[in-house]
């Protein structure tokens, strides 16, 4: 299913991504400590891997391949988060694969990207603000904590287009990489959606 060519454009992706993944996760421990309130802001980095790779190729499971990559690369920097690397890459490629697999992965319009990094980013805060609690902050912190978590899958969702649609323009994925729309329809209409991908 997958090709060797595929899985060493998903690896690379990975690794790049885990190494930014290790800087964050240090940059995130300070946050915690020195500004909690703007912590949501960290949880964007996370989606890069899978963004990025579903930007690119456009296939299934590419989203999970490369974040659960960029997990390794990132607890065997810091293994004494191994699980918390390897559990966050696992939740967020798979939140990642739903919304296209809803579409039988046949629809890579940038506006999925979008609408889902918002979604996910939202579903991430609920959690996390249950898990410390309501009283953790009062009145508009509130507000700003948890809408951080919606805001910053968006813009790293943004960041991780522009880098795909870099990566793009050097043509290594030429040949692999899927229709931005493949679903059904006549052969002229179809035409129309096979373009180069845009970071919009």
């Amino acid at each position: 299913m997958f090709s060797t060519r595929l899985l060493m454009t998903c690896a690379a992706i990975g690794v790049g991504s885990g190494i930014i993944f290790t800087v964050a996760g240090f940059v995130n421990g300070i946050v915690a400590a020195a500004a909690p309130i703007v912590y949501g802001l960290a949880i964007g980095v996370y989606f890069l891997p899978g963004v990025i790779a579903q930007s690119l190729l456009r296939l299934p499971g590419v989203a999970l391949i490369t974040s659960l990559i960029a997990g390794l690369v990132g607890s065997a920097v810091n293994p004494a988060f191994i699980m918390r690397y390897l559990a966050t890459g696992l939740a967020v490629g798979l939140l990642q694969e739903i919304p296209f697999a809803l579409r039988r992965y046949h629809y890579w319009k940038p506006w999925v990207f979008y609408v889902a990094a918002a979604i996910m980013g939202t579903i991430f805060g609920g959690a996390v603000f249950i898990a410390v609690g309501m009283e953790h902050f009062v009145g508009w912190a509130n507000l700003v904590y948890f809408g951080l978590f919606a805001v910053s899958p968006v813009l790293f969702t943004w960041l991780g287009r522009v880098i795909a649609a870099g990566i793009n323009k050097t043509g290594v994925a030429r040949g692999i990489q899927h229709e931005i729309d493949s679903r059904p329809r006549s052969s002229a209409t179809k035409h129309a959606h096979t373009q180069p991908m845009s970071a919009a």
